[in-house]
């Protein structure tokens, strides 16, 4: 049986390469993204990888090479990695038959409709189209099944012969002997103690696996692996989930960028976090029974008194509308505060989520419930439609202090080039 091609678009060391689109002086030169706070490098270009810099290693440690002047550091700039991205997602959609993301700088692309030339043409094009019109460069892989094209995509960018583009068939020489050379811990979905697992049954490599007989994978490990194997043979069995999926729970924290004991300051975080979970819940059209606040010190600072407690606070009915969040919020986060401790993180999560539009009424709800209700979602709807016009934040509840503890520290955050009027590139004659 014949399958659809399926193809992958990689983005190559996205985060390093938005910010090399608004500042050619990086390309070629060593550079790595910080994580919030500065901590630790979270993404390398190609040439912070050559001098040997690890993931994850703390930015501390390459000072000494920042000022010589060796390697750049910079902090990470989400809002514009973000807007990238959609815009990535915007071309890949323009030219091909449907976009599935997988991660912030991966995507899947659907080729339903076209032969094996036509669909390696349109690979090409949405490499050139994709680097043309945002100045990302990618990698495209293609196969009948995404674990292949998965394989692909690995190869496309490892193997200069490719182009950038690799097509898999599933049943040609050049997946054969692409499987034969990949080792079981690359493939996707196959987990190192599932990799010592297969060892000892003598499968080894990509193409063991995808030669072993499916129901005896399914017996001796379990359904996944079996879909594992029958995507390398090239039939797709692993779907995508739907990316406006309903979250059962929705969380939102981050770490101060100093440590702080105020309440004032803990109280302004809380607001900001319930906020945007309230902003999430509604995009996902549910309401919310109950509400989660957070507050942790700092574990490794055995100098400091450790407290960190958490409390759910019930509300009076299911809701999305931000005001009754923020002051359940409020109450929970006063309930556990306590003076004398120095917190470095603080979070809010919703709880117990239900479908907006499934909820059920109370038998006790009155022509006035109903128009509260009414009030309270042309409220949210407006308020979240002013801020989707003119920029996350313009409308809220509660303005932040400047300079506040619980901000992010991102002393070497570039501009938000596309998303802020006041941080759009300047270019002089």
């Amino acid at each position: 049986m014949t399958y659809p091609m399926i193809g992958l678009v990689d983005c190559n060391n996205f985060y390093v390469s938005c910010e090399r689109v608004f500042q050619p002086r990086l390309e070629g030169v060593p550079v790595g993204i910080m994580s919030n706070n500065d901590g630790c490098v979270i993404a390398r270009s190609r040439e912070l990888k050559a001098l040997g810099v690890k993931m994850g290693t703390p930015a501390f440690q390459l000072q000494q090479w920042v000022s010589q002047g060796r390697i750049h550091l910079l902090s990470s700039n989400y809002e514009l990695y973000g807007d990238m991205s959609a815009r990535v997602r915007e071309v890949l959609e323009e030219f091909s038959a449907g976009v599935d993301p997988y991660s912030i700088d991966e995507m899947f692309v659907r080729f339903d409709g076209f032969d094996d030339p036509a669909t390696l043409d349109l690979a090409r094009t949405l490499y050139r189209k994709v680097r043309q019109f945002t100045g990302i460069p990618v990698c495209v892989g293609v196969a009948p099944s995404r674990t292949l094209a998965k394989l692909a995509n690995r190869a496309a960018k490892e193997r200069p012969e490719y182009g950038g583009v690799c097509m898999l068939t599933g049943d040609d020489d050049e997946t054969r002997h692409l499987l034969e050379q990949t080792e079981l811990g690359d493939v996707w979905g196959v987990g190192q103690r599932l990799v010592e697992r297969l060892a000892i049954q003598g499968i080894k490599t990509a193409w063991d696996l995808r030669c072993a007989d499916p129901k005896t994978v399914r017996r001796r490990f379990a359904v996944t692996l079996e879909r594992t194997a029958r995507e390398l043979r090239g039939t797709p069995c692993i779907e995508m989930n739907e990316s406006d999926e309903p979250r059962q729970r929705i969380m939102t924290s981050r770490s101060f960028g100093r440590l702080t004991g105020e309440l004032s300051e803990l109280q302004e975080a809380i607001r900001q976090h319930a906020q945007r979970g309230a902003e999430k819940l509604r995009a996902q059209q549910s309401h919310t029974r109950a509400v989660l606040v957070f507050l942790k010190t700092h574990r490794h600072r055995q100098d400091l008194a450790q407290y960190s407690p958490s409390i759910v606070a019930e509300l009076p009915e299911p809701t999305d509308d931000s005001r009754p969040i923020l002051a359940a919020a409020q109450q929970a986060l006063e309930a556990i505060y306590r003076p004398g401790y120095r917190f470095m993180k603080a979070g809010v999560m919703l709880l117990d989520l239900v479908d907006a539009h499934r909820e059920q009424l109370s038998l006790l709800d009155s022509s006035g419930s109903a128009a509260d209700r009414e009030r309270s979602e042309r409220l949210m709807s407006t308020l979240d439609e002013l801020n989707q016009k003119m920029g996350r934040g313009t409308v809220r509840l509660g303005v932040p202090r400047q300079n506040a503890a619980w901000h992010l520290r991102c002393a070497h955050r570039t501009p938000r080039w596309t998303t802020q009027w006041g941080e759009l590139l300047s270019v002089k004659a």
